[in-house]
């Protein structure tokens, strides 16, 4: 088992004071039926309460089950299966400003999926397919298929080309918001919203150089359809509705290295570009032509240290670069977070943490009028396993 949590009074916040409280808590039991065979079960409850003075208040509950089960299929296949189930209870408290309607609601997920891999050439060629099946009380029911086949010439290099398809399923924002919280609104939520779709090919290499050091470098092109996008419909009397009108295409390259040091001391680097181009699709609008669903950072880097100390201590530090957002813009920004972790007795870890400390806040994303910038932060978290 495994639990942690924030936040603190329950009561409510002085008038003007933004405010995020919450608690979690995970539980997972596994069983080994032998070398190649076991089975997890997992159940999570997470409560999360956002108030934001003069926009809205939100209380939701997250409780959530999953099942998963791998096991060999002779001696070439291994099979992994599952499913599961999530139930949200989300209560929103609307306000002139914002509301969700109706302000209440209980929405279900089911899901299930099951993974095939098959060794095509013992120790060389592996193929990997499978599918995802969810039904959600939007969009109903939404297949994800996947395939990935690598080749391994020899123990220091592997070669790998993959083709998915993966969905956003609608949200209570895309169906439920209205903006501002009484008639005549400017923005409605759209009651036939559909899922966002995406159709991602990768190709990759990756190649041990020393003992101690591997690179890899991967390069990727994502389709997308039926993307959020806002525009006027005369049924809503005159409000832009939110709907499925944008396209979009991403593509890009990434860069991993990883260098292990000593027994003691590892670091990872990584690198990515990304590309992209939106579009309306034929017949369709969009209040924001497109850019809303395309405001991304086109270089991100990532450094990341972990130390091993004497006594169980762990010391860990993470800086990474964040390009600027274009639009709305965003500056660019450095970040900086630091792990220190002590295991006190087996299965149990403590562990202070700081994030973001190079400055005392700075904004990651938003029109600068009304965005929440991120501040440093010092917590600890306690982790325990049975």
């Amino acid at each position: 088992m495994q639990g942690d949590g924030y936040g603190g009074a329950f009561e409510q916040p002085a008038p003007g004071d933004t405010t995020v409280n919450g608690q979690n808590i995970l539980g997972r039991w596994n069983h080994s039926f032998g070398l190649y065979s076991d089975l997890t079960v997992q159940l999570y409850w997470d409560r999360t309460w956002r108030r934001v003075p003069n926009q809205y208040a939100e209380n939701l509950n997250t409780f959530d089950m999953d099942v998963q089960h791998t096991f060999p299929l002779g001696s070439r296949q291994q099979v992994t299966w599952g499913g599961g189930y999530r139930l949200y209870n989300d209560v929103f408290e609307n306000t002139p400003a914002l509301a969700l309607i109706p302000d209440r609601r209980n929405l279900q997920l089911f899901s299930a999926f099951v993974q095939d891999e098959i060794s095509l050439v013992q120790n060389r060629l592996k193929l990997t397919i499978g599918t995802k099946l969810e039904h959600n009380d939007f969009s109903g029911f939404e297949v994800q298929p996947s395939g990935r086949l690598a080749w391994t010439p020899d123990q220091r290099q592997t070669i790998w080309a993959a083709v998915s398809r993966a969905v956003r399923t609608p949200s209570r924002v895309d169906t439920d918001l209205f903006f501002p919280g009484t008639a005549p609104f400017t923005i409605a939520g759209g009651s036939d919203f559909d899922s966002e779709k995406l159709a991602a090919y990768e190709i990759g290499y990756k190649a041990r150089v020393l003992t101690n050091l591997s690179a890899s470098v991967s390069t990727f092109y994502n389709d997308y359809t039926d993307i959020r996008s806002l525009s006027t419909n005369e049924t809503s009397n005159g409000a832009f509705v939110i709907g499925n009108n944008n396209l979009a295409q991403t593509w890009g390259v990434e860069l991993g290295l990883q260098w292990e040091a000593t027994e003691f001391w590892r670091l990872r680097g990584g690198y990515t570009y990304l590309g992209k181009a939106t579009e309306i699709r034929p017949g369709g609008s969009d209040l924001n032509q497109g850019r809303a669903e395309g405001n991304d950072p086109e270089h991100q880097v990532v450094l990341q240290s972990m130390l091993d100390l004497p006594a169980n201590l762990q010391f860990d530090v993470v800086v990474r670069y964040v390009d600027q957002l274009p639009m709305p813009n965003v500056p660019s920004y450095w970040g900086l977070d630091i792990r220190l972790g002590w295991t006190s007795i087996k299965n149990l870890d403590f562990s202070i943490v700081g994030q973001n400390l190079l400055d005392s806040q700075h904004p990651e994303f938003g029109a600068p009028a009304t965005r929440q910038e991120i501040p440093r932060s010092v917590f600890g978290k306690v982790t325990w396993r049975f």
